[in-house]
C-alpha cells in the first residue's frame, strides 16, 4: 500500500496577534459601513444619504434665510422676527432624526442574527459585550454626525453671512459646545432605542415599524392626555413624549424653549427633572441592549 504525501502551502500564522481590540475596531468598522450602506450596492446607500442630505439641507435652508435677512433687513432683525436658531434646530429636525435611527439602526444586529454571522464572530476573542459595544459605538458615531453636520452649516452661515463675521463668532461661540452637546445627547437617545428594538428580532422592518410607531402614536396620545388631566399629572404625562425626551434637554442646555416644547407641559418641570428623565431613557435602555448580548455565545 503505498501513499502521496502533497505540500499545499498550509502555513502557521506568523504576524502580530492583536486580539481582542482588532476584533472590536473591526466590528465597529463594520457598523459605520452598514450604517451609510458603503461597500453594498447602490440601494443601501440611498436610505442613509437621503436622510443624512435631507438634515444637512434644514440646517442650510435655516442658514440661508436668517442670513438674508440679517445682510438685507438688518443686523439682529432675524432674533427679532424669531426665526429658528441652533436651539430650534434639534426640535425641528428630531423626528428625521428618530425615523433615520430607526430605518437605519437594525440594519446593523437584525442581519447578522438572522444570517447567523453573529456566530462567526463569536468564535474569535470577541465577547457578546464587545460585540454591541462597538455596533452601538459604530451607530453612535454615524447619527451623531448626522445631528452635528446641520449644525455646523447653520453656523458658518450665520457667521459669514454677518456684516462683521468676527463680531458674530465673539458673540456666539458658546453655541458651538452647546449644539455639540445637544446632538450627542439626541444622538445617544435614538441609538440606543433604536438598537434595542433591533435586539429582540431578526426582521429589520419589524423592528423599524414599530420604532416608528412608537415615535409617531406618543406624540398625538401624551399631547392630548396631557392637556385634558392638566397640572402635575398633565406635566409627567406630557414627558412620555418620546420624541420631546432630548429635545427638552436641547432646551435646557441652550436655556431656551424650541418651537417643538414650547407648548409641552413637560417644560414646567425642573431643569434637573427634563435631564435625568432623558437619562434614564437612555441609560436602563443601553443596559437592557448590553444585558441581552453579553452572555451571547455561538
Amino acid at each position: 500500500m503505498t501513499g502521496t504525501v502533497f505540500d499545499i502551502g498550509y502555513q502557521s500564522y506568523t504576524g502580530q496577534r492583536e486580539g481582542r481590540s482588532r476584533s472590536r475596531r473591526a466590528v465597529y468598522k463594520d457598523g459605520i459601513r452598514a450604517s451609510l450602506g458603503t461597500g453594498r450596492g447602490g440601494r443601501a446607500k440611498i436610505l442613509p444619504w437621503v436622510f443624512i442630505s435631507v438634515l444637512a439641507a434644514v440646517g442650510l435652508i435655516m442658514a440661508l434665510v436668517a442670513g438674508a435677512v440679517n445682510r438685507f433687513v438688518g443686523q439682529g432683525m432675524a432674533d427679532q422676527l424669531n426665526l429658528p436658531t441652533h436651539s430650534d434646530y434639534n426640535g425641528i429636525a428630531s423626528i428625521i432624526m428618530f425615523v433615520f435611527a430607526a430605518l437605519v439602526g437594525p440594519e446593523l444586529l437584525c442581519r447578522d442574527r438572522r444570517d447567523g454571522v453573529i456566530n462567526l464572530y463569536l468564535v474569535r476573542p470577541l465577547t457578546g459585550s464587545d460585540y454591541i459595544a462597538a455596533r452601538w459605538a459604530a451607530f453612535l458615531t454615524v447619527v451623531t454626525a448626522a445631528a452635528w453636520l446641520p449644525q455646523l452649516i447653520l453656523f458658518i452661515g450665520l457667521w459669514l453671512s454677518a456684516p462683521v463675521p468676527m463680531d458674530y463668532l465673539g458673540a456666539h461661540w458658546l453655541d458651538i459646545p452647546r449644539f455639540l452637546a445637544a446632538g450627542f445627547a439626541m444622538a445617544a437617545y435614538a441609538t440606543t432605542l433604536a438598537l434595542l428594538t433591533a435586539s429582540f428580532t431578526s426582521r429589520r422592518a419589524y423592528a423599524s415599524v414599530f420604532l416608528v410607531g412608537l415615535f409617531l402614536i406618543s406624540t398625538p396620545f401624551t399631547i392630548g392626555l396631557a392637556m385634558e388631566i392638566g397640572g402635575t399629572a398633565g406635566r409627567w404625562i406630557s414627558m412620555f413624549n418620546l420624541s420631546n425626551i432630548p429635545v427638552h434637554v436641547n432646551d435646557v442646555i441652550f436655556g431656551d424653549v424650541s418651537e417643538i416644547t414650547e407648548e409641552a407641559p413637560a417644560g414646567e418641570l425642573p431643569a434637573w427633572v427634563r435631564v435625568a428623565w432623558w437619562f434614564g431613557w437612555t441609560v436602563v435602555p443601553g443596559l437592557v441592549l448590553w444585558a441581552r448580548y453579553r452572555r451571547l455565545t455561538p
